[in-house]
């Protein structure tokens, strides 16, 4: 029984050691990366410039450019620029996830509205597994909103032809509600001469195609009239004359 106490003291002294040792390593390494977010940006991580694209997506870009000149083609744009997710779960969880991914082309039409996503992609053969499951995501969330996926094999690209066909008749480069709005702009009524100019009978409602129509767009934001003094101006009162004329 005597010789149980010293042992049993012996064991718990070792147990808080051990445990103070593992407590000071993980308040080091914390210190750690704390050191490393106080570095300066361009201190610690010098910068320097870099290609975006690769040699298979420059032709793939001027094949788009080509074969779909209505429409606006862009380059390497995050998921998170053209799909919105709703924010009742962890959006950095998102962005982690799939939201800071980026497609390699963008199929645009006037608006900037995506009607198409363009992959340049090795085989599959080529790929690692990891690789394959993040594209597979990117797949699944392009599915979901309905944004046609075209995966072109960065060693045998389509021609300008073969990218028109599989692609532009899908969708119109000018969404019909704005080519609507367009045409009916350039209906300018015309009265004939001696008519009544507000009677819909004597107008000529036939567009006129030399007429340049001009979109006109939404006004930004502006806070010029909060800099202007609102306050009630203090009317000078009136003259005895002036009430004798009232």
């Amino acid at each position: 029984m005597d010789t149980l106490l010293p042992l049993s003291i012996a064991i718990v002294a070792v147990l808080v050691a051990v445990w103070w040792l593992i407590r000071r390593r993980s308040r080091a390494d914390l210190a750690d990366g704390d050191s490393g977010d106080r570095l300066d940006t361009l201190a610690g991580w010098p910068p320097a410039t870099t290609q975006i694209l690769r040699t298979s997506e420059r032709i793939a870009y001027s094949t788009l450019r080509l074969a779909l000149p209505g429409y606006m083609i862009l380059a390497q744009v995050p998921i998170a620029r053209f799909i919105t997710v709703p924010k009742r779960n962890s959006y950095a969880e998102w962005m982690r996830r799939l939201g800071s991914q980026c497609v390699d082309l963008v199929v645009c039409d006037v608006t900037s509205q995506v009607v198409a996503v363009v992959e340049v992609r090795p085989y599959n053969a080529q790929l690692t597994d990891s690789v394959r499951r993040r594209l597979a995501r990117v797949s699944r969330a392009l599915d979901a909103v309905g944004i046609p996926l075209h995966v072109w094999n960065q060693e045998s690209l389509p021609s300008v032809e073969a990218a028109r066909a599989t692609i532009a008749p899908k969708m119109p480069a000018v969404p019909l509600e704005l080519a609507a709005r367009r045409v009916a702009a350039q209906a300018v009524p015309v009265v004939e001469p001696g008519g009544n100019p507000f009677e819909d009978t004597d107008r000529n409602w036939t567009p006129d195609e030399g007429i340049e129509v001009t979109e006109v767009r939404e006004p930004t934001a502006s806070t010029w009239f909060d800099e202007l003094d609102s306050m009630p101006a203090t009317l000078p009162p009136p003259t005895p004359g002036h009430l004798q004329r009232r």
